[in-house]
């Protein structure tokens, strides 16, 4: 008893049902990936959010929705087709081939399912599903063979040389797909986020502003295009995090760009700005970082390169005796100093209502007189400094001037624009 070659019996019309559920929850499984990760403005979420065990939303996001740039929900969908495809054009050999693939599949989904359960602390309803249509086929499989499991799963090498050529060819051009969606959101978000930006009221800089910048352009603070004042803390992971992100922006904007970094440990020790006493050993090393000027940059980068290892004592003496500043710890000159740049955290109205002041996390930066709390992507980031370095230079002109060939122009009754010519007005 075969599965298929016996006309169209229950089981080969089981067998087609249950691929068609896998090409649908698989489809399913794309669209729920391109919509939460690459969302329009409407996009509420998946309605398949049901708490957070049964989240789509967190599947979606994960490094398993789209191993390698591709998402998975592709490679469903083509197993799907082939096993449809194996019940409405039915052979020995495609039942064998289709036989192989599909315990293979039953295998990988199963595993997919339990390693998200496990790693992630959810399931997605539709992986779920897909899993269970990917169970029905290989059951089917498994249970309509004829002779040993090995002979019955011997595959056609020509029908699985194409199925492994079909899927390689739309990997590819799925993973394209999905690299041009992820530019044109991330394009149309940092879009927003300038917007945004540029609405923010601008604040002033602080009274006391820090003689330590991590990036120098100019010899005065003001003439860069971008000026940014970073409250830093650094023991913090995601000072840490901006710390990345301005390595590699200062080498895209390269003379363009200042940051002065305004020590704010979040230690009791030495902050009183804001009441949270969250990293023992901030106010060590910023006292280390602003003991000689000279060296606080390759102090500052060797910190966050060793952000965790600096939250250990040890680590912290070893540092200061290497670079000579373990007299940093006792000079009461520079301790004054950190808390004179502490203070300049009041200055700022309050942005919670949980804190009396502006500054009470860091990072904040202040981006050319606005400001911005926490961290924002790289992308985000880009776009405000690419937007104020062409606001620079924009400084001083007092109109927009171009011309447009009459002959480029289209017309409005319909009829096909004349050809464009070469001269303009």
């Amino acid at each position: 008893m075969t599965l298929t070659l016996d006309g169209w019996t229950r089981r080969r019309w089981a067998l087609l049902g249950a691929a068609v559920l896998m090409i649908v929850t698989a489809n399913w499984v794309l669209e729920l990936y391109f919509a939460v990760n690459y969302p329009t403005p409407s996009f509420a979420g998946p309605p398949t959010d049901l708490g957070t065990f049964i989240n789509s939303t967190t599947f979606a996001r994960s490094g398993l929705a789209a191993p390698l740039g591709v998402p998975l929900g592709l490679f469903g969908l083509l197993f799907g087709s082939l096993f449809a495809l194996v019940a409405l054009f039915p052979s020995a050999a495609f039942e064998r081939t289709g036989r192989l693939l599909a315990l293979l599949k039953a295998a990988l989904a199963v595993a997919l399912l339990a390693y998200a359960a496990v790693t992630l602390k959810s399931i997605c309803p539709a992986v779920t599903l897909h899993a269970l249509a990917a169970l029905a086929v290989a059951g089917l499989f498994w249970r309509y063979r004829e002779g040993p499991l090995r002979a019955a799963c011997r595959p056609s090498l020509l029908h699985l040389a194409v199925f492994l050529a079909v899927t390689a060819v739309a990997a590819y051009g799925l993973a394209e797909t999905r690299l041009l969606a992820r530019d044109a959101y991330g394009a149309r978000v940092a879009s927003r986020v300038v917007n945004q930006y540029f609405s923010l009221p601008r604040v002033p800089l602080p009274s006391r502003l820090s003689p330590f910048w991590s990036v120098r352009s100019t010899a005065r603070f003001e003439d860069a295009p971008i000026r940014i004042v970073e409250y830093a803390d650094p023991l913090c992971s995601d000072c840490e995090v901006l710390y990345y992100q301005l390595k590699e922006l200062k080498r895209e904007f390269a003379g363009k760009l200042n940051v002065a970094v305004q020590l704010f440990p979040l230690e009791a020790k030495c902050n009183d700005v804001v009441a949270k006493d969250l990293h023992p050993g901030a106010c060590d090393l910023s006292w280390l970082l602003a003991y000689d000027n000279s060296k606080f940059e390759r102090l500052h980068d060797e910190i966050f390169e060793n952000r965790r290892a600096a939250r250990d004592s040890a680590w912290r003496a070893a540092f200061a005796r290497r670079h000579g500043v373990e007299a940093a710890l006792t000079d009461t000159a520079v301790q004054r100093l950190v808390r004179q740049l502490v203070a300049t955290g009041a200055e700022y109205e309050k942005t919670s209502e949980k804190y009396a002041h502006g500054i009470r996390s860091t990072p904040t930066m202040i981006i050319n007189n606005r400001m911005v709390i926490g961290t924002l992507p790289t992308a985000q980031l880009r776009a405000i400094f690419q937007a104020l370095v062409d606001e620079h230079e924009l400084k001083g002109q007092k109109f927009l001037e171009n011309w447009v060939d009459p002959g480029c122009v289209i017309p409005t009754d319909g009829k096909p624009p004349a050809p464009c010519g070469p001269e303009g007005n």
